[in-house]
């Protein structure tokens, strides 16, 4: 009986497509960076604006950080929100709406992380989000 449970097991798992779990572990990978970092922003605003602004001292964009943050938060939570829905809708065979929404949010929210970086002359910040980046495109692609 156990052994039986075991090969039906085997072969259930020789049945799972390969790129569905790699979107999956993807959006999932996305939902947690997203969601941890703009809820970090919402919970704690005011550390985050004090960061930020000191950051953001000497640029073109010190006076609209507050506003700046405000719109990455909600660019981020959206993000996060959208590829762990998107997550569930291809673990139960739905559509891939909500997972390209998300990625492509998430895409977006980098881009945006980018410019702040590269506008703050942090290119090791700048160049610490190429991996996500990379991820981000590489998911939106396998979406398609």
């Amino acid at each position: 009986m156990f052994l039986l449970n075991i090969s039906e097991s085997i072969l259930l798992i020789r049945n799972i497509d390969p790129i569905l779990m790699i979107q999956i572990f993807a959006l999932l990978f996305l939902a947690i960076l997203f969601l941890q970092s703009g809820l970090d922003k919402v919970f704690d605003w005011k550390g985050n604006l004090e960061w930020l602004k000191a950051h953001f001292a000497n640029s073109i964009l010190a006076k609209i950080v507050p506003v700046l943050l405000g719109i990455i938060t909600i660019v981020e939570v959206l993000a996060g929100l959208f590829s762990a829905i998107g997550a569930l809708n291809i673990l139960v065979g739905n559509s891939v709406f909500m997972a390209f929404i998300g990625v492509s949010l998430s895409n977006l929210a980098l881009i945006m992380l980018f410019f702040g970086q590269r506008i703050a002359k942090d290119y090791g910040g700048a160049g610490g989000l190429v991996p996500y980046f990379i991820l981000s495109l590489a998911t939106l692609y396998i979406l398609a």
